[in-house]
């Protein structure tokens, strides 16, 4: 099939930014001499390249007489599409800077949902506004659904909850926060105004809890607590979410452990309670790191660090 006298192969072809910077010039200006004056050329070597690239493309894009030169339909409708990539080709280099110093590009972050309490919101407006390049992506998953997703390469680091001292195999990790832990009681039940509060009031309650699976150095480190203190703790429910594990507390389902932070999601019917250092076994601890694929920090993930540990 032919159009305008070009033979259409239909085979994409491939041309340099050049002949469509001289195609431009001829577009904007419509005068071969002064585009040819525009690109410091001389006319004839412009004339050969336009027809090179009506000869690429397989179809007209000026219709010349030798008093006038138009753009045909085609070559009106490419003007746009071509000096919107000229434009990006010229920003490619400022942008490869900026992606190398972390300035821009994407930067896929997953949290679990004691973060989203108090540390990520903040994290987030302040980062997004002093760092408008980067692409932020954001993703709530269990610290076990994290893991995976590193090994896969589906995010770039992720915000774990942890006991103290865990370290996943293979993975770099980066404390951002310490937390204590504090148990969260049915507001109807004795134990929201026992004082002082100690382990002891709480070893014969039922537990709502997380699966170990998903959080398992801290699901350790709490039936470690029940057992130093010669008690099984007694599971009345797992749920995965921590805001789930508040509203079971709130239905009288049982008692909970969860860090301190918690106590921003104010649930009626729940009563956050810290229990009393002098009396009884300590309480463990508990710890949110951002963790990455060992030697795989891209230079934007190392600005957020910078950013979060700043």
């Amino acid at each position: 099939m032919k159009k305008d006298g070009f033979t259409d192969t239909r085979k994409p072809p491939l041309i340099e930014l050049r002949l469509w910077r001289q195609f431009l010039a001829v577009a904007e200006e419509l005068h071969f001499s002064r585009a040819a004056l525009r690109l410091n050329m001389t006319q004839p070597p412009l004339t050969q390249a336009i027809a090179q690239l009506e000869a690429a493309l397989g179809l007209k894009l000026f219709d010349r007489t030798k008093r006038s030169v138009q753009l045909t339909v085609a070559g009106a409708a490419l003007v746009p599409e071509v000096r919107d990539l000229l434009a990006r080709a010229a920003a490619l280099p400022v942008f490869a800077r900026a992606s190398a110093d972390g300035e821009a590009g994407r930067l896929r972050l997953a949290f679990v949902s004691t973060v989203g309490f108090d540390l990520l919101p903040r994290w987030v407006r302040s980062f997004r506004e002093q760092n408008p390049k980067v692409q932020l992506e954001l993703i709530e998953a269990t610290g076990d659904v994290q893991l995976e997703a590193l090994g896969r390469g589906e995010i770039d680091a992720g915000f774990i909850l942890h006991s103290p001292g865990f370290a996943p195999a293979g993975l770099t990790c980066q404390r951002i926060a310490r937390d204590t832990l504090v148990v969260a009681v049915p507001e109807q039940s004795q134990l929201a105004t026992t004082t002082p509060l100690t382990l002891k009031d709480l070893l014969d309650q039922p537990l709502v809890i997380f699966p170990r699976r998903i959080l398992p150095s801290l699901y350790d480190a709490i039936f470690a607590m029940y057992h130093a203190a010669g008690y099984l703790p007694q599971v009345a429910q797992e749920a995965i979410q921590m805001q789930t594990i508040v509203n079971l507390v709130s239905a009288g389902i049982g008692v909970a452990w969860v860090p301190d932070s918690v106590r921003q999601f104010q649930r009626p019917g729940v009563v956050y309670r810290a229990l009393d250092a002098a009396k009884g076994r300590a309480v463990p601890g508990c710890e949110t790191s951002l963790v990455w694929s060992a030697g795989a920090a891209s230079p934007a993930l190392l600005r957020f660090m910078a950013f979060a540990t700043g």
